[in-house]
């Protein structure tokens, strides 16, 4: 017994007054996008929720992409019956009959819309759930704690039933709390980072720095794959690539000492807001989180963030690296970012970072390197950007970009 239809409940931006409409919008554009290789599927929005007829669709294929709209808050995967007491009560069987494990206990809840509907709620209780228990010996109800519910609703138009109701992702719809520009490395907290601004709005596009020869033509390929698996929540994701290469080493030559990761990090902050005032985005996001390494303690954070003036979003900033991983793996970035090809940001490490950068003297040796702002200048000007679209790559080719 396959479900026939999906309920799709709106999560957060129920609370958002007069702008509800605008992200009920823009949800509903993601649940069309998700769904858009499904032609038979039909949509019946209503208040808070929409009403996802599957047609011919497949629904676990269905049912996955869900996984990939932000802003439902839960979904329920449900079965039609005609608008007549017999016809749910065999359905209301079907449903029972068909579940993995068999209850030891249920209960029935019924919600009539309809008023015309000759049964009130309490009596489609009654009706409904002596059926089944006839049906079915041993199973008892439980009003307080069942095992499993058994929900009947009676719409205006149609009669729904279904006993499952799946946690979403949550969220608010994609682009509905501005542009920013994300700070992609290969690794597993960046990606991240990005999924979870993603979650709350957040339009991306991502940035991220190389050193080749330094690093390899896999490390970078292995950030576009980090990318695309990105573009899959929001479809399109612009990425924006940095020949890092002449600031860091000739960082490098000037200063090798202690200080070193600290004053790469700031060239990097500099040229991350610069493209991201280029391309009109309203701040940077980042994958730090507090303590794990030299660049990310207090200290170290206070004196890298003080060369940009966009706001800087750190989601992971108060999250164990377990939670992290487990995030990765729930995205599908875990195991792109394992693979052992490491970006510029492991390169030249000196062998005791400071984890208490001096922030005058941070700024003293930056003055003392005359070259940096038109190495800067020139990173900026070089970025070589590509669109990349879930599933596949607009580009021609990036193979000029090695």
């Amino acid at each position: 017994m396959k479900p026939d239809c999906l309920i799709l409940r709106f999560g957060e931006m129920m609370l958002k007054g007069k702008n509800r409409k605008k992200f009920e919008h823009s949800v509903m554009i993601q649940i069309r996008m998700v769904f858009s290789s499904f032609p038979d599927v039909r949509y019946i929005p209503e208040f808070g929720r929409v009403y996802v007829v599957l047609g011919d669709t497949d629904y676990v294929l269905a049912a996955k992409a869900l996984e990939r709209v932000f802003g439902l808050a839960s979904w329920s995967p449900a079965y039609h019956a005609d608008m007549e007491l017999a016809a749910i009560q065999r359905a209301a069987l079907g449903i029972m009959e068909a579940l993995p494990k068999r209850p030891a206990t249920f209960k029935v809840t019924a919600r009539r819309v309809n008023k015309q509907f000759p049964h009130d709620s309490q009596e489609i209780n009654h009706l409904v759930g002596g059926y089944v228990l006839q049906a079915m010996p041993g199973l008892q109800v439980d009003v307080r704690s069942p095992e499993v519910e058994l929900r009947v609703e009676i719409r205006e138009d149609r009669v729904l039933l279904y006993c499952d109701v799946i946690e979403g992702i949550g969220g608010f719809p994609s682009g509905t709390s501005g542009k920013a520009l994300l700070m992609l490395s290969g690794g597993i907290d960046s990606p991240v980072a990005g999924w979870m601004a993603m979650r709350k709005g957040l339009t991306l596009e991502a940035i991220h720095f190389h050193s080749y020869p330094y690093t390899s033509e896999r490390a970078k390929e292995k950030v576009i794959s980090l990318a695309h698996q990105l573009a899959g929540y929001t479809d399109v994701l612009k990425l924006h690539l940095v020949s890092f290469t002449d600031v860091q080493t000739s960082i490098h030559q000037a200063y090798k000492d202690d200080l070193l990761v600290t004053l790469i990090r700031r060239a990097m902050y500099r040229i991350a807001e610069r493209i991201a005032e280029r391309e009109g985005l309203g701040a940077l996001v980042t994958g730090e989180s507090l303590g794990q390494v030299a660049s990310q303690t207090l200290p170290s954070l206070h004196a890298i963030g003080q060369v940009v003036s966009l706001p800087l979003l750190q989601p992971l900033m108060m999250m164990d690296k377990q939670e992290i991983i487990g995030v990765a793996e729930k995205i599908g970035t875990f195991p792109i970012s394992i693979l052992p090809y490491e970006d510029c940001c492991s390169l030249f490490l000196p062998p005791s970072p400071s984890t208490n950068p001096n922030l005058r003297l941070v700024e003293k040796l930056e003055e003392s390197m005359e070259f940096l702002q038109a190495l800067i200048d020139k990173a900026v000007l070089e970025t070589e950007t590509i669109e990349i679209v879930h599933g596949q790559l607009k580009q021609e080719s990036i193979a000029h970009l090695f």
